[in-house]
């Protein structure tokens, strides 16, 4: 799926107007609602926390809110992608191709299953390094790695394996 056909970037452009976020997991098509006002409170939030910590010259720990990323195996709209790098000027006005070395998901009412069954593994299986889901109504934060999974209860500070550093 590395290069979208137009029709699809047109039908990806129709939904968002209609307030509707397309997602598509191994061939799989997810739709959610336009996310909500404190669902977005708590994107802001967390984004105020990631740095780098300060050993990490080469990551300049990037975040990115609500873009599509075209993985090799589906279309995403991760809440934040961590990256290294600025995307390259021509990136930019489509999906992004790069692999986040992070993700960030906050869970929203009624999409429980799409943000913490669906997602990990797909974004783990695509080459994402760290993928954490909040779930601001349990305050439960789920950090998964390839080879590791944790549960925890927040706030709680993870430091991630590009080097940066993110308060959940």
């Amino acid at each position: 799926m590395t290069n979208l056909s137009s029709s699809l970037q047109q039908t990806l452009l129709q939904a968002s107007e209609l307030g509707i976020r397309l997602e598509i997991v191994n061939d799989l098509p997810i739709w959610e609602a336009q996310p909500l006002y404190r669902h977005q409170k708590h994107i802001e939030r967390i984004c105020r926390g990631i740095r780098a910590i300060g050993n990490a010259p080469d990551c300049s720990c990037v975040e990115i809110r609500d873009v599509y990323v075209d993985f090799p195996n589906g279309l995403k709209r991760p809440d934040i992608a961590i990256f290294c790098r600025e995307p390259s000027e021509e990136e930019q006005d489509r999906p992004l191709t790069m692999i986040p070395e992070a993700v960030i998901e906050v869970v929203s009412r009624g999409y429980e299953a799409k943000d913490l069954e669906i997602g990990p593994p797909f974004y783990i299986s695509q080459g994402v390094k760290d993928v954490i889901v909040f779930d601001p109504l349990t305050l439960l934060v789920l950090h998964v790695r390839k080879d590791n999974t944790t549960r925890q209860i927040s706030p709680v500070d993870i430091a991630l394996e590009c080097g940066c550093s993110v308060r959940v």
